[in-house]
């Protein structure tokens, strides 16, 4: 095989080119996940099968009804989605999108330092405690159902939340990119027969939450100061303080790159390519 022909300038920059629009594709989807223009993503799918059928079978008017609504779609997009149309700019600003690395990892220790601070007191003393930790699925849908606190996570914020009797202390906590986002947050109760029968609606709805999305959530008794896990439809009970920290730093901190090494497919598609040319040298 003449590889020559294959490596050309031509097709690589149209193999660039390809591998370009589904990064933006990707990370387009990473700002959205979560948010209600996942709703518009696929209403704007369900529009191009529409066109598509619509210029196959031969339906003009269909079709300008599609032209139509694609034409003045744009201008109500940008007015309806700007929250998201902002945040995604300031990511691209901050370059947060591309470069993952140590400050993700400072923060995420940080987190695991007053969490364990809060459980320990709350456990010591049963205080009955839920909190949840968005991963990789949205929870915009349950935040939007508590109150806004949007708060740097500390030990003492989540114990106060928690004291019983305070107007936060039903519900649950929700944090989000290591703040607090939210408190007296409801979550969906699980309908599991095998949940056990002594554990109340906070285990209930740990459970509920982990059947839906990947959200970790921490949960403390109230009758026994048990601390619970869930995750993933799993429910972890009876962790020490040594199990529940090493449980949060397999789940929160991420495998750190070499300093020079950005994760860049751009690179990876490079070294490709220059390894090939010199083999054919």
């Amino acid at each position: 095989m003449d590889w020559s022909t294959i490596f050309t300038l031509q097709n690589l920059s149209r193999l660039i080119d390809f591998v370009v629009v589904w990064i933006l594709v990707y990370y387009l989807i990473l700002m959205v996940r979560g948010t209600k223009a996942v709703q518009l993503l696929r209403g704007i799918v369900v529009i191009a099968i529409v066109k598509l059928v619509s210029l196959w079978a031969g339906f003009p008017m269909v079709s300008w009804l599609v032209d139509q609504v694609l034409s003045w779609g744009v201008i109500a997009i940008i007015v309806v989605f700007q929250p998201e149309i902002r945040r995604g700019l300031e990511h691209l600003g901050r370059g947060s999108l591309f470069i993952k690395g140590k400050k993700e990892n400072q923060a995420a220790k940080k987190l695991i330092t007053e969490l364990d601070k809060a459980i320990q007191y709350m456990s010591k003393r049963r205080i009955g405690a839920l909190i949840t930790i968005q991963m990789n699925t949205g929870l915009e849908e349950y935040i939007e159902t508590g109150i806004d606190i949007d708060a740097e996570v500390t030990g003492e914020l989540l114990i106060n939340i928690f004291i019983p009797n305070t107007p936060l202390h039903d519900g649950a906590v929700i944090i989000k990119d290591n703040r607090v986002a939210v408190a007296a947050a409801y979550l969906p109760l699980s309908q599991s027969n095998l949940i056990p029968k002594e554990l109340g609606t906070r285990h209930r709805a740990a459970v509920g939450i982990s059947e839906l999305t990947d959200a970790m959530t921490i949960v403390i008794s109230e009758e026994t100061g048990e601390v619970s896990i869930t995750q993933n439809n799993e429910l972890l009970r009876g962790m020490t303080q040594d199990d529940y920290i090493k449980y949060f730093n397999d789940q929160l901190i991420k495998e750190e790159p070499d300093s020079d090494h950005r994760g860049n497919i751009f690179t990876e598609v490079s070294k490709f390519i220059d390894a090939h040319f010199k083999g054919e040298k």
